[in-house]
């Protein structure tokens, strides 16, 4: 079983999109910077709570789409395994990670 640190650079299942994950998390790094400026600023509270909403749903877009990732490629990979007794065990091991970064998030 591939564990998150497994070897130099493991083959993870948002590899090929992870330029747009970057792309999205800069953005999502500019509107928390904008929402600490709105503070020093002292803006309204509503407006600063309407950006704080906007960047949670950001935040919860990637959230979303490295879960999608890790299903479709990692649940995946682990049901590729030709050894049947360990094709379960990796299978659940993959299930499980998934359901609890999923109940992190629901948090």
């Amino acid at each position: 079983m591939e564990s998150a640190d497994a070897g130099p650079h493991p083959q993870h299942g948002y590899s090929p999109h992870k330029e747009a994950y970057l792309l999205r998390l800069k953005r999502i790094e500019g509107q928390v910077r904008g929402i600490a400026r709105m503070v020093d600023e002292d803006k309204y509270c509503i407006d600063i709570l309407t950006q704080v909403a906007a960047v949670t749903k950001a935040l919860h877009a990637v959230s979303l789409g490295l879960v999608e990732e890790h299903i479709g490629h990692c649940v995946v990979g682990a049901a590729s395994e030709p050894d049947a007794a360990l094709r379960a065990e990796a299978i659940d091991f993959k299930v499980k990670e998934a359901t609890d970064a999923i109940g992190r998030l629901l948090r």
